[in-house]
This record gives C-alpha cells, sequence and structure tokens, in this order.
C-alpha cells in the first residue's frame, strides 16, 4: 500500500515521500496517527512547498554535522573522578559528562550522539564514538584520571598485583602439572661416563 508522509519517519523516509508499506503498518498505525495520508494528485501539491523547503533545512543540517564531525575526530576527553588504589571508580562517567567536556571545548556535540556500551567505571584511556548521523561517526579518546591525584604508577602497580593474585585458568593449571617431573623418575645425565672397552686378552699360542 503507498502512503504519502506527513512526517519523517526513520528507516522509512521523509515528510512528503511516497513509500510503499504493509497495509496493516499503514491502517493501524501511519493513517490514525496523522502520519501519513493517502496520495492523491492534490495531496501532493499540497505539500510540495513544505517538503522542498524540509529537505533544504536537511541538506544545511547535514553539512553542519559533517562539520562537527570533521572537527570533534580524534578530540580528547579528559576527566577527573574518585577511584580507589586499585583504580575502580566509586562512581561512573557517563554521556552527559563527555558531552558537556566538549562543548566546553567548543565542539557541537548533543548528549544523544554519545554512544557507550556500557558507563566508564575504571581509570584509564577509553575510545568513545559519536554518531551524528546514520554514516556519519567520529571517534575520540576519554582519559580518566583519579580525583585524589593517585600516580598512575601506584595504579599499575596495584592493578598488576590484583592480576597476579587472580587464580590461574583451568587450562593453565593443568599445563603447569604437566610439565612437572615426578620425583621418583630418575633424571637422565649426559654427562654420564660411557662404558669401558673389555681389555683384549693374549690370543693363546
Amino acid at each position: 500500500m503507498k502512503v504519502l508522509l506527513l512526517e519523517d519517519i526513520e528507516l522509512l523516509g521523509y515528510f512528503g515521500d511516497v513509500v510503499e508499506v504493509k497495509t496493516g503498518y499503514a491502517r493501524n498505525y501511519l493513517l490514525p496517527h496523522a502520519l501519513a495520508t493517502i496520495p492523491t494528485d492534490v495531496s501532493v501539491k499540497a505539500i510540495a512547498e513544505e517538503k522542498a523547503k524540509r529537505a533544504e533545512e536537511r541538506k544545511l543540517l547535514v553539512e553542519k554535522m559533517t562539520d562537527a564531525q570533521k572537527a570533534v575526530e580524534g578530540a580528547e576527553v579528559v576527566i577527573a573522578s574518585k577511584a580507589n588504589e586499585q583504580g575502580h571508580l566509586f562512581g561512573s562517567v557517563d554521556e552527559k559528562q563527555i558531552a558537556e567536556n566538549l562543548r566546553e571545548q567548543g565542539f557541537v556535540v548533543p548528549d544523544d550522539i554519545i554512544r557507550m556500551e556500557s558507563h566508564i567505571k575504571e581509570i584509564g584511556t577509553h575510545i568513545v564514538r559519536l554518531r551524528y548521523a546514520e554514516e556519519l561517526t567520529a571517534k575520540i579518546t576519554v582519559v580518566v584520571v583519579s580525583e585524589d591525584g593517585v600516580p598512575e604508577a601506584a595504579l599499575a602497580a596495584a592493578k598488576a598485583e590484583e592480576e597476579a593474585n587472580a587464580p590461574a585458568p583451568v587450562e593453565q593449571q593443568a599445563n603447569e602439572q604437566t610439565d612437572e617431573i615426578p620425583a621418583d623418575v630418575p633424571a637422565f645425565d649426559d654427562d654420564t661416563p660411557d662404558a669401558e672397552p673389555a681389555e683384549d686378552k693374549p690370543t693363546e699360542q
């Protein structure tokens, strides 16, 4: 079923586009919510001017977003947060904090374009992605440091100690046990002298 979109709908089309959709989707959702209408010569012409206006606005917006994406690409954000000696944050660093930091640096970054699988909870360097549009993204570096000024060397030492005390994987333990030589198995000594040759006996005449 063909419908004339009266709003921009993600993954479907923009205002003024005539698109093909399933009949149930049109009758049960798009039409009742005034998101689309049945296309006719009259309805298409009635919104033609508004469609052209919005298309121009989208073009300008894409240009601005492209400029913003190019400007912020590779930027660095430094955020101080309370952490313990192991480098674990007492709280976390979220999208809003990162966006605010970038805006303070002069970049155009709305809160909702920050893409993170989860909030940052560790001291260190993290790569974060920004999504201005479906195919318009940028990557930035977020460096989280301790608010209490714990030296990085101390954090690294604490983390190394934590990893050293962690139980070894089962496979590694099995390999270590296999490599051990039982105490009751004699070791071979390459320095053991060879057996002496038998003395030649005189030939009886």
